[in-house]
């Protein structure tokens, strides 16, 4: 697993791996989004990203990997903004699940007035004459549990484009939605962590690096659902999710089953047009999976696996 120094170094190397703009014109808007070498007309891009969501995301993630550097450079910017975007417009900020009720200062938390844990500090704030402070005081409130989560990105040869923009729509909503207790790690046939646990990064960067990391090698999900036991191992949520975004299948290593049973909670996200593989594992190792119909419908994806907890 490649963490820190090492991660960013694999991230620039991956990045050395570049498309012409002959292979870009495949998209059907290239040449009016890139009219000429070193140029990205952000207007014509709204309008492509108002008219067709998925195809500009599409188009935005190939543009990150242009053998033309300024136009490659524009492409990380416009992706930082673009994408983040969309998942924080799309991503629920409703944070829904079983709660349980527990005893909490009144200075420190909204909740109804506890009288039996109260009670003595009522009784002695009116001996002497005095309201009672809130510092004395307990309250009953509801408690969510704590939610920590590893994002496991699938960047083998298939991922490019469609994917490629899945891959950054999802992790900026994880990223958004799991706030500090997140971790992504992109693999293949082998981890690259590019965000640790309890360290977190910009969405942004997120973004970035991924449309960076373009599809390459084998598919080694044990070694990916091992990385996630690892990242979450760091964290004390009550709560430890693995979100594995991936065809599933397995091109590298050994039966992924083990390493997903070892897991506490891990949910499945599979390209819609490719579901195959993923629908049998999930079933196999007993865990929620949905289907992604393009870029724009993973933040709903995410609420709809995880809003339920």
């Amino acid at each position: 697993m490649l963490e820190g120094d090492a991660a960013q170094e694999a991230v620039a190397e991956a990045g050395r791996r570049t498309v012409s703009r002959r292979d870009l014109a495949r998209h059907q808007r290239f040449d009016q989004v890139s009219k000429e070498v070193g140029t990205l007309d952000e207007g014509q891009f709204d309008d492509l990203l108002e008219e067709a969501p998925d195809d500009a995301l599409a188009l935005l993630a190939d543009l990150n990997g242009a053998t033309d550097e300024r136009l490659r450079a524009l492409a990380h910017r416009l992706s930082a903004r673009v994408v983040v975007d969309l998942a924080r417009s799309a991503t629920s900020t409703t944070r829904r699940g079983v709660g349980r009720l527990e005893r909490a200062r009144a200075d420190r938390a909204a909740g109804d007035l506890d009288l039996d844990g109260s009670l003595d500090a009522i009784v002695a704030a009116r001996r002497g004459g005095l309201p009672p402070r809130a510092e004395d005081l307990s309250v009953s409130a509801w408690r969510r549990p704590a939610t920590a989560v590893c994002l496991l990105v699938d960047r083998s040869g298939s991922m490019t484009g469609e994917r490629l923009a899945t891959a950054a729509v999802t992790a900026a909503a994880v990223a958004l939605r799991a706030g500090d207790d997140c971790s992504v790690v992109a693999f293949g046939s082998e981890a690259i962590v590019l965000g640790s646990q309890g360290q977190p990064r910009p969405p942004g960067d997120l973004v970035v690096d991924l449309c960076r990391l373009r599809g390459f090698g084998t598919t080694d999900v044990g070694l990916a659902l091992r990385a996630a036991a690892w990242q979450l191992s760091r964290s004390g949520a009550e709560r430890r999710l693995t979100i594995l975004l991936s065809d599933c299948r397995a091109t590298a290593g050994g039966d992924p089953l083990d390493d997903a049973h070892a897991l506490d909670e891990l949910v499945v996200l599979t390209p819609g047009d490719d579901t195959a593989d993923a629908q049998a594992f999930a079933r196999a190792a007993g865990v929620r999976w949905a289907p992604l119909h393009g870029p724009s419908s993973a933040p709903a994806a995410l609420d709809e696996l995880l809003g339920d907890r």
